[in-house]
């Protein structure tokens, strides 16, 4: 078990992602850091009939690189929303775990939060308590540079990157189209294995 680890924050953050907190006993997520962009910050991916398909929540001007993370506001003149909901149950209504889940994951996208941090927390949370990880989380009051260090993750987890982590198969809904695609959203394991997605981050 890692003591400590860093991550950034994530909107719907892959599988991998929850491997590292449930291995960890101290979580920090970063919030000092300047935005970056085409990260899992904003963004996630799903499994839909076609394929993977990433969705980003889109964010004002000051979503620019010297912006603080902490600071970036979600445009609501796009209409995101209703684009992942629409693609969410499209790609996962015939999951057998879909409407377990779903409402309130819906609740929480419909609410508005002015930040993206305070979505993802959120969300990051909602998360937590479907898995049963009891977990504290805390955030970051100073940047400090990336570094090499084991425990620092926030550059390594990437949408751009092969995944590090959670690449054990699991059954999928469209198994049968693509294989198994590693990488996916927390949400991709939740609607497949319900209660189940807990043993899965804890096997070795």
């Amino acid at each position: 078990m890692d003591d400590k680890i860093l991550l950034s924050t994530a909107y719907l953050p892959p599988v991998g992602y929850f491997m590292l907190i449930q291995g960890a006993g101290e979580i920090f997520i970063e919030k000092e850091e300047n935005y970056t962009r085409q990260t899992y910050r904003n963004r996630c991916k799903i499994l839909s009939s076609g394929g993977p398909l990433v969705l980003s929540v889109p964010v004002k001007k000051g979503g620019e690189p010297k912006a603080k993370i902490k600071d970036v506001e979600i445009d609501y003149t796009k209409r995101w929303q209703s684009i992942h909901l629409r693609a969410l149950t499209a790609s996962y209504n015939s999951a057998p775990w879909f409407r377990f889940y779903f409402e309130k994951i819906e609740r929480i996208i419909n609410s508005g939060p002015r930040l993206l941090i305070d979505l993802n927390t959120d969300l990051l949370f909602t998360m937590l308590e479907f898995l049963k990880m009891r977990k504290t989380i805390g955030f970051t009051s100073t940047f400090e540079p990336a570094s090499d260090a084991r425990n620092d993750y926030r550059y390594r987890l990437s949408p751009k990157k092969e995944p590090d982590f959670g690449s054990r198969e699991y059954i999928q809904v469209f198994n049968y189209r693509t294989g198994f695609v590693p990488g996916l959203s927390i949400i991709d394991l939740l609607f497949n294995m319900g209660p189940d997605s807990s043993e899965y981050l804890y096997a070795k």
